[in-house]
């Protein structure tokens, strides 16, 4: 009895441990060809990251955000994809994830903040676009970033989930009783120096003001398409979102579904070209 309390007594920490430090993978392969290693500085961490160079002329940047317990490595057949198209590929691992600094995963909260700094350095040498390209976690840190970056020109949102609260309750094991839950998410606010609630790609949504493009396997049992459907009913036009026949988590990127994504990422590249030639008429050439 007293080795069964005490391990109940201890399921909030241990299940707070999980949400706040997801496995951790090491990267072992060199950069893809055309790639470099470059190192971005994050909000109090260190960035490890591949920046990818296209041949010829640059059409715009794709920044690619892994999921969770991944890494930048996942980039690599993306990368080769957007390089032919005339697009620089960034890629970087997440903080707590690959080889980058920090312990903590905090699905967004910080990790936007650590986007928007490598904004900073893509934007000086990018007048043409950026975009966001992200799968599960990092779809959700892309969405919670473009909300108050006027500079994102196009979003791709492949199982995004809808708000954090939502998401650790629907995966959370069974035999976790509600106050344990409530406990676990108390302490790793604590521990985590974070606000659970702020963590909410719906509740961003209605500030994205850039084209997104929601993609989810409709077999998907790990982050369900409800989630995505969420975000699509809180976003502005122009969006889409597209429910991919047969694929469960982490699948949805797949076959034919890249035809529509190159497809919006060109609409959003003209229809942003279009814009800002509307607003350099209108101020008669925008000159001092």
């Amino acid at each position: 009895m007293i080795l069964t309390g005490f391990v109940i007594s201890q399921l909030p920490s241990w299940a707070a441990g999980g949400l706040l430090h997801p496995a951790r993978h090491h990267v072992t392969t060199p950069p893809p060809s055309n790639c470099e290693n470059r190192t971005f500085a994050g909000a109090g961490v260190t960035l490890k990251g591949w920046y990818c160079h296209a041949a010829g002329a640059t059409r715009g940047t794709i920044i690619y955000l892994h999921g969770t317990a991944d890494n930048r490595t996942s980039v690599a057949g993306i990368a080769a994809r957007f390089l032919a198209r005339g697009f620089d590929v960034v890629a970087y691992d997440s903080r707590g994830h690959g080889e980058s600094g920090g312990d903590i995963c905090t699905y967004g909260f910080f990790e936007k903040q650590d986007l928007h700094r490598v904004l900073d350095v893509i934007d000086q040498r990018n007048p043409h676009g950026i975009v966001l390209l992200g799968n599960s976690l990092g779809a959700a840190v892309a969405l919670q970033e473009a909300a108050g970056d006027s500079r994102v020109a196009a979003i791709v949102a492949a199982e995004t989930f809808s708000d954090l609260r939502t998401i650790a309750r629907e995966r959370a094991p069974f035999f976790l009783s509600e106050s344990t839950i409530r406990n676990a998410f108390s302490l790793a606010e604590q521990r985590g120096q974070f606000d659970v609630d702020s963590v909410s790609p719906a509740a961003a949504a209605p500030h994205i003001t850039a084209p997104v493009l929601l993609i989810h396997g409709d077999l998907d049992r790990e982050t369900t398409p409800d989630h995505s459907q969420r975000v699509f009913d809180a976003l502005a036009e122009p969006k889409r979102l597209i429910i991919v026949k047969g694929a469960h988590h982490n699948e949805s990127l797949n076959g034919m579904v890249w035809q529509d994504i190159d497809m919006w990422i060109d609409n959003a590249l003209q229809l942003r070209a279009e814009t800002a030639g509307k607003v350099v008429a209108r101020t008669g050439g925008g000159g001092i």
